[in-house]
């Protein structure tokens, strides 16, 4: 018997955990005053309306500290329930590098229990779909270790793209210089980014939000024409609603397939990073299709 547990940069909602019987160990963030927990001390919805009201915000984020995943975990570990967390790519946060503490921690108190923590090297709506995926291996009653050996394999397989309103988040957050900022900002350009091995990598530059979506649809189109039905699909977005859901239906009209998977508000952990407007795309195999554990 185990749990899964994830860190907040999943984004699923609290209904989504409650649904799915998982736990989430939520980022915290700040404008300046106090570290608030997100989905806890303040909502998605209210993190983002404040960037709206205010351009000149620019929060900063923190992760999980190794005692927030000590409290989740040590509950089920004394009801003699193993635990397994997946975290956000940990060259993007050091939340991987806290429930690693928290598990040394854990496992000197409980050394006949299991505490695995899992790097997605993804994040958001790429890691969402990761923890989907963990969740249909524990209902199809496949053991933590072979929870944790397809998983691995499951990340391998995800591919995630974004698409960013402004550069200026990125730039604040030092992610890109001063200059790029400002000459995408003049040319109207949004980029066109992706993780590859946890790290964040620029794919292109286009102008115009139709454009880089026109280019994003016919690049996932390419690649996933020949294994639609292979794959699970997430699209996430933030307050960016009506453009996703026209993406959404763009794609399986290309794709001659259903998305099942809901679209995904974005939260502060990326969000921050990326601003109001930004959406993502990511895909990965479906683990029924890697191999027997």
């Amino acid at each position: 018997m185990y749990k899964i547990i994830s860190d907040g940069a999943c984004d699923f909602t609290k209904d989504e955990a409650k649904k799915y019987d998982i736990d989430i160990v939520p980022f915290y963030v700040s404008f300046g005053e106090d570290f608030l927990k997100e989905e806890i001390d303040i909502t998605k919805e209210d993190f983002f309306g404040r960037l709206l009201a205010n351009k000149k915000l620019f929060p900063t984020t923190s992760q999980p500290n190794p005692g927030d995943y000590v409290q989740i975990c040590e509950p089920y570990l004394k009801k003699g329930i193993d635990v397994i967390i997946l975290t956000i790519s940990s060259k993007l946060s050091g939340s991987n590098n806290s429930a690693n503490v928290a598990a040394q921690i854990l496992l000197e108190d409980y050394p006949e229990r299991n505490v695995v923590v899992i790097d997605s090297l993804n994040g958001c709506v790429a890691q969402h779909l990761i923890l989907k995926e963990m969740i249909s291996m524990r209902d199809a009653n496949i053991s933590l270790q072979g929870v944790v050996k397809l998983t691995n394999k499951v990340i391998q397989s995800t591919r995630v793209y974004f698409t960013l309103d402004s550069l200026e988040y990125l730039k604040k957050g030092g992610r890109v210089g001063a200059t790029t900022a400002l000459i995408g900002g003049a040319l109207g350009l949004r980029p066109v980014l992706q993780l590859v091995d946890g790290t964040v990598s620029q794919l292109d530059s286009v102008r115009g939000r139709k454009n880089v979506l026109r280019l994003i649809e016919d690049a996932m189109v390419h690649v996933l024409e020949d294994v639609k039905n292979d794959v699970n699909i997430c699209i996430g977005h933030i307050l960016s609603e009506k453009h996703a859901n026209t993406f959404i239906g763009n794609l399986e009209n290309s794709l001659g397939i259903k998305i099942k998977n809901p679209l995904v508000e974005v939260g502060a952990p990326i969000g921050a990073h990326a601003g109001p407007g930004a959406m993502a795309f990511a895909y990965c195999k479906k683990y029924t299709l890697l191999g027997a554990v």
